[in-house]
């Protein structure tokens, strides 16, 4: 069962009813939240980030004109058709939709799903196979938006990827842990970093990257930069680069949620301090880390005074030198809807 018992769509006599009125308002004042926020160089963000935009246990994406939908919970199943219908109002550019389920949606009844299944893609065009190329800061990715995680890619770190790629500027070599579709790669490459190297347990991922440095092959600083992919687990692959000599001026280590639930926290915990060790021994001298989670289960100050910590400990003490949190298209309004939290510091 969920440890959520209820989801406020709206309350008082005087509020709309739950229907297609309320979704065409929620829709309207979650697209004016991002007005001016994307210029034409990004045409993929968030629309809608769950109950800090009125939706409860609903995400919505977009990926140039891909609608993309992921739900959490059941009950929005029988309102699926109005939400869309108001979303392709307020996003008059939207022309396709890839309907994406929870793992736990996923496993309920066929009934209570009404016969939809994850996955299912909503086009006028029977041929299309869930692939999307959308723009982010210029930069080309493509998109799974039909199996990928989340709704086919990390919109979330957007921000924290600029960031990292104008720190790469002049940087010999970056090490992307947990790679996925090589989004901070690309931005390193561009900025001038002369090699990257991705690690990711998923093979899939690892040609994914590849895949999206060819999309990029334009741009002269990506097309010389070399790209390198490591399809192995995160902490072998750490260790056997360590033992080869290999050091890097930019460290990334961006890992999917280690606490997924209150009982996984110390172990969490723990998987993080090792990350921190590995990672930190990888840097050369004046090196920077890039520590990332999505945990919300784990708060920024306890995760990253353990990052400090482990890294003092194996001899490489950290200068922090910023910290951010959630990009701007994914608002958190209360304190239970924060999760992402990113660390640059020196050594």
């Amino acid at each position: 069962y969920s440890s959520i018992r209820v989801r406020l769509l709206t309350f008082g006599a005087s509020k709309e009813v739950v229907g297609p009125g309320l979704f065409r308002l929620l829709a309207k004042q979650s697209a004016e939240r991002r007005n001016g926020l994307f210029g034409p160089e990004t045409n993929a963000f968030r629309l809608i980030n769950g109950e800090s935009d009125g939706f409860p246990g609903l995400v919505a994406d977009k990926y140039a004109d891909v609608l993309v939908m992921k739900v959490y919970t059941a009950a929005f199943i029988p309102h699926l058709g109005d939400v869309a219908d108001a979303l392709f109002e307020v996003y008059p550019c939207l022309k396709r939709l890839s309907l994406r389920f929870s793992r736990e949606v996923s496993a309920m009844s066929a009934g209570l799903r009404r016969n939809l299944e994850d996955g299912m893609l909503f086009s006028g065009d029977p041929a299309w196979n869930g692939q999307v190329v959308f723009l982010e800061n210029g930069l080309k990715f493509e998109a799974d938006v039909r199996c990928g995680q989340k709704t086919g890619f990390f919109l979330d770190q957007r921000e924290n990827r600029a960031k990292a790629g104008k720190l790469a500027a002049g940087v010999h070599s970056v090490l992307n842990v947990f790679s996925y579709s090589g989004g901070f790669s690309l931005y390193a490459a561009k900025n001038g970093a002369r090699m990257v190297t991705d690690i990711d347990f998923n093979k899939h991922a690892i040609e994914a990257s590849a895949h999206n440095f060819t999309l990029n092959g334009e741009i002269a600083n990506i097309a010389k930069c070399r790209h390198r992919g490591i399809a192995d687990d995160a902490f072998h692959a750490m260790n056997e680069l360590e033992k080869a000599g290999e050091r890097f001026g930019i460290v990334i280590v961006d890992p999917p949620s280690f606490a997924k639930s209150l009982s996984e926290r110390a172990q969490a915990m723990k998987s993080y301090s090792r990350l921190a060790v590995a990672a930190v021994r990888l840097l050369s001298k004046n090196g920077i880390l890039v520590f990332a989670s999505c945990s919300s289960r784990i708060g920024a100050d306890e995760l990253f005074d353990e990052v400090h910590r482990a890294a003092a400990d194996a001899g490489r003490p950290l200068k922090e030198f910023d910290r951010r949190a959630e990009a701007p298209d994914h608002p958190a309004l209360f304190k239970e809807s924060h999760y992402l939290k990113c660390l640059y510091a020196h050594i």
